[in-house]
C-alpha cells in the first residue's frame, strides 16, 4: 500500500472497531424503483443510454459518516441499474451529496435534508467520448425530507423519491434519465454491496484515480469489524 492508502485503511479500521459497524455509510435504507431512459437527444455512444428503455433499480440511501442527528452529514445514493448492459449485466453508480457548480460538483457537501440538492459521482466518468460527472437532481421545490434513514424509508412508501439523472461537463448539465424510488418494507439494510468497478460497461464507467484509496478504506472497515467481534 502507498502512504495515503495505509492512512485510509487505518482510519477506517479504527472507526469501524469502535463503532462495530462499517466506517462508511453504516446506516441506510434500501429502495427499489425504475430508471426511464427517453433517449431523445443526441447519441452518447453508450448503448443503454442511446435507446429508450425502462430498467429496474435497487438503491441504498445512507448517511456517509454515520454522524448523529441533527448534525449534517454527507449523504450517499448508491444505484444498481439492472440489465443495463444486457441480461444479467447491471450498472452500479455511487453518488454523494454535492454542489452543482463546475467545482462544487466534485466536492462532498454535508446536508440535513435528503432532497435539498444533487448527488454526484464526484469523480469524472467516461460516457462515450465525453468525460464528466453523473448526478441525480431532485425536482425543484421538493419538500424538505430530513436526512434520516427511517424517515426517508417511511416517506418514500407514500411519496416516491424522484430524480433526474444528468451528465455534467464544463458549465452544462445534460439529462440522461428519470429515476423513481420507493422503500420496500421488510427489505432490511444488509447484504447489499455496490461497486462500479465490478460492473464495467463499455464506454461507460468511472476513472481509476481513487480506486486504490476506496479499496483500502473498505478493507480497513471490514478488518475493524472483525477485530471487534473476536474474543
Amino acid at each position: 500500500m502507498s502512504g495515503p492508502e495505509r492512512l485510509a485503511f487505518r482510519a477506517a479500521r479504527a472507526v469501524s472497531r469502535v463503532r462495530g459497524r462499517p466506517a462508511l455509510h453504516p446506516r441506510g435504507v434500501v429502495l427499489t424503483g425504475r430508471l426511464v431512459v427517453a433517449a431523445t437527444g443526441p447519441p452518447w455512444g453508450v448503448a443503454w443510454l442511446d435507446r429508450p428503455g425502462t430498467y429496474a433499480v435497487t438503491a441504498r440511501w445512507s448517511r456517509a459518516a454515520g454522524l448523529p442527528q441533527p448534525l449534517p452529514d454527507g449523504l450517499g445514493l448508491a444505484l444498481r441499474i439492472e440489465d443495463a448492459d444486457g441480461a444479467g449485466r447491471p450498472v452500479d453508480l455511487l453518488m454523494t451529496s454535492s454542489g452543482r457548480g463546475r467545482l462544487a460538483r466534485h466536492l462532498p457537501l454535508p446536508r440535513r435534508s435528503a432532497d435539498a440538492g444533487p448527488y454526484s459521482t464526484l469523480l469524472n466518468y467516461t460516457v462515450g467520448a465525453r468525460r464528466g460527472v453523473i448526478a441525480a437532481f431532485p425536482p425543484p421545490g421538493a419538500a424538505a425530507l430530513r436526512a434520516d434513514p427511517v424517515l426517508v424509508g417511511r416517506a418514500s412508501q407514500t411519496r416516491p423519491l424522484e430524480f433526474e439523472l444528468c451528465f455534467g461537463a464544463q458549465e452544462h448539465w445534460h439529462p440522461l434519465a428519470r429515476l423513481t424510488l420507493r422503500h420496500r418494507p421488510g427489505s432490511g439494510d444488509s447484504g447489499y454491496a455496490f461497486d462500479p468497478y465490478l460492473t464495467p460497461v463499455r464506454d461507460f464507467g468511472p476513472g481509476h484515480r481513487l480506486r486504490a484509496l476506496r479499496t483500502a478504506a473498505y478493507a480497513g472497515s471490514r478488518t475493524g469489524r472483525h477485530a471487534r467481534h473476536q474474543p
